[in-house]
């Protein structure tokens, strides 16, 4: 006996490789914010960590990340940070902890999540995936299995990433 309600189907994930010192990945933020608008909770944004060597505040922003999206304000916080890149650059950690008290966030957890390093493990375990499936700056998007290179341009990829999703959506719909 089949059953012939409709089995409600996974939102497509848009892995987004972000690094919060990245001026590329302030540029993409556009982008993002319209297939936000397009698709709303239809695709799902996943922020994966790549913190590049070369910027020194990078590893830090990135479990400040982390910490903001276990407070739930993941993505306000990452916009938060990289419309302050070169904010960043000069002050390092103490930006991390304003941006967090500005977004209405627990700031004192914030300095002491940076402290013990409590969020490391999950960044460290998102650059070396990053690595492994050849991401090698930042941003870089992933979806249905296919990786889109945004630190070599902007150029096309939202349209790119929505023929990608409505593809996905398409067929999960069809299925």
């Amino acid at each position: 006996m089949s059953d012939s309600s409709p089995v409600p189907t996974a939102a497509p994930v848009l892995e987004v490789w972000c690094e919060l010192q990245c001026p590329d990945c302030r540029g993409a933020l556009a982008d993002l914010s319209a297939l936000r608008a397009r698709y709303g909770d239809r695709l799902e944004l996943r922020l994966r960590h790549f913190p590049l060597e070369k910027h020194k505040h990078a590893f830090a922003a990135a479990q400040a990340a982390e910490e903001a999206l276990e407070q739930g304000k993941g993505w306000e916080y990452v916009e938060a940070v990289l419309g302050r890149v070169e904010e960043l650059d000069r002050k390092g950690e103490p930006l991390l902890v304003e941006v967090a008290g500005e977004l209405g966030l627990d700031a004192e957890e914030f300095d002491t999540a940076l402290i013990d390093g409590r969020h490391i493990l999950i960044v460290d375990a998102d650059q070396a995936e990053g690595k492994a499936i050849g991401v090698t700056g930042t941003p870089t998007y992933v979806i249905g299995g296919e990786r889109l290179d945004g630190g070599k341009s902007q150029e096309g990829l939202r349209e790119r990433i929505a023929e990608i999703a409505d593809r996905l959506l398409a067929e999960a719909e069809g299925a």
